[in-house]
C-alpha cells in the first residue's frame, strides 16, 4: 500500500476542512478508494499509488486556491476536483489562476473569472474567434461568462456597445396574457441578462448605459434588418431560435463585431413541429475559420451542487 504525506502550510486547516469537516467529506467522497487521515497540519493518504498521486495533485490546487483567494466553499472544491489536474490551460492548471485571469471587476468588489475549464476555454476562444458558440446545460455559466466578456470589451473600449438578445419564446407561459406594454411583457424573458449585468456594472451606470443604448437588451425579432457593428453581441437561449432566425442573426454581423451564441439543446421550448435552428448551425458551421464551438458539461455547473445531480437525474448530462 502506497503512503503519501502532505504538510499543510500557509493556510488554516480549519478553513481548509470547513465547518464540521464538511470539506474533508467532499475529498473522501471524491476518492473513496483512499484512506485519508488529517491531523493538524499533516495529511496522510494511504492507497493505490496512482490514485494517491491524483489526490495530491488536486489537493495542491485546492490549497493554491485557498492561499490566493483566502476563501473556500464546497462549490470551489467540487469545481477544482472535477477538472483533470493534468489538463493545461495556457500553460497553467485550473485552480492556479491569479489576478490576471479576472475577466472583469464587478460590483461590491466581486471578481468575475472563469470557474471551470470550459469557461476558461470560452475566454480564450473569444480572443481568437469572432463567433463563438457555447453549448451546455443549465448552470454551466455560459451566459454569465459571455456577458462578462462583453462587459470587459466595453470597459476596455474594444467595442462601443453591447447588444444582448433572446428569442421571446414562451416556456409554458402565455406571453399575450401577461400585463403591461410590449416591453413589460418581454422583460421577464430577458431577466437573466439583466441579472448578470447587475453583478458587473454599478446600478447608476447600468441605467445610463441602457438609456443611451450603450447596452441594448431586446428580443431576437428586433435584430432583423440591422447591421450590428462595433458591438459585442450575445444571443442567449439560441436553442429557441428557428433556422431562419439564427441565420438572420448571424448575418447581421458587421466587420468590427464579436458574437457569442449560447444555448442548451436539452431545453427547447419551440412548438413540437418546429426544429431548433441551433441543431443546423452546429452541423453546418464547424470548420469555418473564425467560428468556434465549445461544449460545456456537468463538470462546469457552478450553481448549487444539487443542480448537477438534478441534471444527471433528468439525463441531461
Amino acid at each position: 500500500m502506497n503512503e503519501v504525506n502532505i504538510t499543510i502550510e500557509e493556510v488554516n486547516p480549519v478553513q481548509l476542512w470547513g465547518p464540521n469537516n464538511e470539506y474533508f467529506e467532499v475529498f473522501k467522497k471524491q476518492f473513496p478508494k483512499l484512506r485519508i487521515i488529517a491531523r493538524g497540519n499533516e495529511v496522510k493518504v494511504l492507497g493505490d499509488e496512482k490514485e494517491a498521486g491524483a489526490f495530491n495533485s488536486k489537493f495542491q490546487l485546492v490549497l493554491n486556491h485557498l492561499q490566493k483567494f483566502h476563501s473556500l466553499t464546497i462549490r470551489d472544491i467540487e469545481n477544482i476536483l472535477q477538472v483533470e489536474a493534468e489538463a493545461p490551460m495556457n500553460g497553467k492548471l485550473f485552480g492556479e489562476m491569479g489576478h490576471d485571469d479576472i475577466i472583469v471587476h464587478g460590483t461590491n468588489g466581486n471578481q468575475v473569472r472563469a470557474r471551470s475549464a470550459n469557461q476558461q476555454k470560452m475566454v480564450d476562444s473569444a480572443i481568437q474567434n469572432d463567433i463563438l458558440f457555447a453549448i451546455g446545460p443549465a448552470g454551466t455559466g455560459k451566459t454569465y461568462t459571455a456577458v462578462a466578456l462583453a462587459v470587459k470589451a466595453l470597459k476596455n473600449k474594444e467595442v462601443k456597445r453591447i447588444i444582448l438578445t433572446r428569442p421571446a419564446v414562451e416556456a409554458g407561459e402565455n406571453l399575450g396574457f401577461l400585463p403591461g406594454d410590449l416591453k413589460e411583457k418581454i422583460d421577464p424573458y430577458l431577466r437573466p441578462l439583466y441579472d448578470a449585468l447587475d453583478d458587473m456594472i454599478p446600478p447608476d451606470r447600468l441605467k445610463t448605459y441602457i438609456e443611451n443604448r450603450t447596452i441594448e437588451i431586446a428580443p431576437l425579432a428586433f435584430m432583423r434588418g440591422r447591421t450590428l457593428d462595433n458591438a459585442f453581441v450575445i444571443l442567449d437561449e439560441a436553442q429557441n431560435a428557428t433556422d431562419l432566425q439564427l441565420k438572420m442573426f448571424l448575418t447581421r454581423m458587421g466587420p468590427s463585431a464579436k458574437f457569442i451564441v449560447t444555448g442548451d439543446i436539452t431545453q427547447i421550448d419551440l412548438p413540437k413541429k418546429q426544429m431548433s435552428g441551433l441543431f443546423n448551425a452546429l452541423k453546418l458551421l464547424p470548420g469555418i475559420k473564425g467560428i468556434d464551438i465549445i461544449y460545456l458539461s456537468g463538470q462546469d455547473v457552478v450553481r448549487h451542487k444539487l443542480v448537477r445531480r438534478i441534471l444527471e437525474a433528468y439525463g441531461d448530462l
